[in-house]
């Protein structure tokens, strides 16, 4: 099951210096994660300081 970041996110972009293979990106208003490409490792949601990420 993928990851997902909630409307909590601050775009401060720690997320996406931890996903291993790239499935986050900056969007309009905040990160997002490419359902598809992610592997639910959890560096994302680790990394997050809000606490803005969460298995879908």
């Amino acid at each position: 099951m993928a990851y997902k970041i909630s409307d909590a996110c601050i775009s401060c972009g720690a997320c996406e210096a931890t996903c291993p293979v790239g499935a986050i990106s900056q969007g309009d208003t905040q990160y997002n994660i490419d359902a598809d490409t992610c592997i639910s490792c959890g560096s994302c949601a680790a990394g997050c300081p809000v606490g803005a990420i969460s298995e879908e």
